[in-house]
């Protein structure tokens, strides 16, 4: 008799939840030493987006010479065009580049806070109190990052990407944990 995919995953899961544990854990330690060097971080961060926004560019660039006969060419290469530019700036110049984006994510949270905390005061939403909540801190986020800007480029993005990896980490921790106490399917 066919086992359920669905069953047979679960059972891997179960049988496999050390290594979930393992990941989370590994995740953690990489946030908190992102925390450590926020700096070296976020240079790491520029240059590899850079690097992500040239091998685009070159996909781009490629695709739109194949399919030169198409009307959207020229916009096709204009675009494989930007990628290039932008990412070399980024891998060239991440320093000046994260001074950019972080000026860019200070006004992201502003405006977004703003948006949510009018959405969330104007709709009859239930518990819409979180809504307006997570604007205003958005708000003060933005306001935060904006009066430390240009000094915070050089630790903000860093910060974030160890913040994500300890709760990533910890959200694997507690899939482990949870697959561990799963009963085993007959």
């Amino acid at each position: 008799m066919a086992v359920h995919p669905l069953v047979a995953g679960i059972e891997s899961v179960r049988k496999n939840w050390g290594w979930f544990l393992v990941l989370g854990i590994v995740l953690i330690v990489l946030g908190t030493l992102a925390l450590g060097a926020p700096l070296v971080v976020t240079l790491l961060t520029m240059i590899w987006f850079g690097w992500l926004l040239l091998i685009g560019a070159i996909f781009e660039v490629v695709s739109a010479v194949q399919s030169r006969q198409w009307g959207g060419f020229f916009l096709h290469l204009a675009a494989g065009l930007l990628y290039g530019m932008l990412g070399l700036v980024m891998v060239r110049h991440p320093v000046e580049m994260s001074v950019t984006f972080t000026l860019l994510l200070a006004a992201y949270f502003l405006a977004s806070g703003v948006f949510r905390a009018i959405a969330g005061a104007a709709t009859p939403l239930p518990h819409r109190g979180w809504i307006i909540l997570s604007g205003v801190i958005n708000i003060v986020l933005g306001i935060m990052i904006w009066n430390a800007w240009p000094s915070s480029a050089l630790w903000f993005i860093g910060m974030c990407v160890g913040i994500d990896l300890i709760f990533h980490g910890w959200s694997w921790v507690m899939f482990a944990l949870a697959a561990k106490r799963m009963p085993a399917v007959a």
